[in-house]
């Protein structure tokens, strides 16, 4: 049977005409979904910026399904996912951008920590610690850090919350000395001091000499003195407190009164109570040296608040000096202390600096806002 070259000749102009068919299909079909992925991503970004979450979603929905492989949008519909509280389809985006084996490692530590965010974000703090730690050595340690700061003070772990500190301060990330003090105060006021005195002494001398500026470390320590029968010692520790940290006398003041007479040091305390009150009147310091005025036996020491009445218009100054005067009307006299009372009490109180809680103790954390020494150590009335 011959071979007939005519058939190879028909043959050869079909095929060519097939193959550029197929080719602009492919290109047709390449052309339409390359315009449909920037049109959605930019329909998303477009409901993005107007506030409107549920289409951008849907838009960056549509545009993953077109482009499977694009990190980006899977970055973005995660963070919107975080954004709007549905923290499951949140945790399964970024998931399954780890389980890709051709993410670079630096979109891979950046899924890593965009995961740790959703388990933060929704209360899950073991899992958030866990996919923290994988982060140490990338380049998002610092924020991982910081994250891990807030996670052991929410659960008061307090042993790594002092070590996460001491990593911030030492990779510059700002001074942390501060929080380091309150970490290790509150590792020790978790301690039992009967039994585990040393232990409690330790950590706050370690607290002292983190932050020598902060003032609870010295008073608690005070605190542990006077509990274990060294009151000598308390009061030198609160005499030294009172020295360096001027500021911080209010707050001891009643104590170093307490402690004085027992110790025969009335005069050396009032002499530095008077200093202090010389250059700032104070009405806990001023209550303090009333208080050893009158331990002493001496007369007019209510003249002490008539005093500091012309410095300053103090209604909890009067409500004290009237207390103890006597006057026309005494009849007359303990409906109005208590008027008096009740009007200077709301003055007596801290304030928190940062976002105004008001309370009747000092806190050394706001129980309002959670923000370390915002509270200053004057009441209200004096602020």
């Amino acid at each position: 049977m011959e071979f007939d070259l005519s058939w190879i000749l028909l043959g050869l102009p079909l095929a060519f005409v097939l193959g550029w068919l197929a080719s602009r299909m492919d290109l047709r079909q390449l052309r339409l979904e390359n315009r449909q992925t920037p049109k959605a991503y930019f329909k998303g970004l477009n409901y993005l910026l107007n506030e409107q979450q549920d289409q951008a979603i849907d838009a960056f929905i549509e545009a993953v399904q077109h482009d499977p492989d694009t990190s980006e949008l899977h970055f973005a519909l995660g963070n919107l996912f975080r954004r709007r509280g549905e923290y499951e389809r949140a945790v399964r985006v970024h998931q399954h951008l780890l389980s890709r084996g051709d993410l670079s490692q630096a979109d891979r530590d950046r899924a890593q920590h965009a995961l740790a965010l959703d388990y933060l974000k929704a209360g899950l703090l073991d899992r958030a610690e866990n996919a923290l730690n994988k982060l140490e050595g990338t380049a998002h340690q610092s924020q991982a850090h910081l994250a891990l700061l807030s996670i052991y003070e929410r659960s008061r772990d307090w042993a790594k919350a002092s070590v996460i500190a001491k990593k911030l301060s030492d990779s510059g990330q700002g001074s942390f000395q501060g929080r380091l003090a309150h970490y290790l105060c509150e590792e020790a006021e978790s301690l039992d001091v009967s039994q585990e005195v040393a232990q409690v002494i330790s950590l706050l001398e370690q607290a002292t000499e983190a932050a020598p500026q902060n003032a609870r470390a010295r008073i608690a320590l005070a605190k542990t003195f006077s509990q274990t029968g060294r009151a000598q010692e308390a009061y030198a520790t609160l005499e030294r407190l009172a020295t360096q940290v001027p500021s911080a006398l209010p707050l001891v003041a009643p104590k170093l009164a307490a402690l004085a007479p027992a110790l025969n040091h009335t005069q050396d305390a009032l002499a530095l109570l008077e200093a202090s009150y010389a250059k700032i009147p104070s009405l806990d310091v001023l209550n303090a040296i009333v208080a050893l005025h009158s331990a002493q036996g001496d007369d007019g020491t209510t003249d002490w608040y008539a005093k500091h009445l012309e410095r300053e218009p103090s209604l909890v100054a009067a409500t004290q000096w009237i207390a103890n005067e006597k006057f026309e009307h005494e009849q007359f006299h303990p409906q109005v202390q208590r008027a008096l009372e009740r009007a200077a009490k709301p003055l007596q109180r801290y304030r928190c600096a940062a976002c105004g809680f008001e309370a009747t103790q000092h806190f050394w954390q706001c129980p309002g806002c959670q923000a370390w020494d915002s509270y200053p150590a004057r009441r209200v009335e004096e602020l």
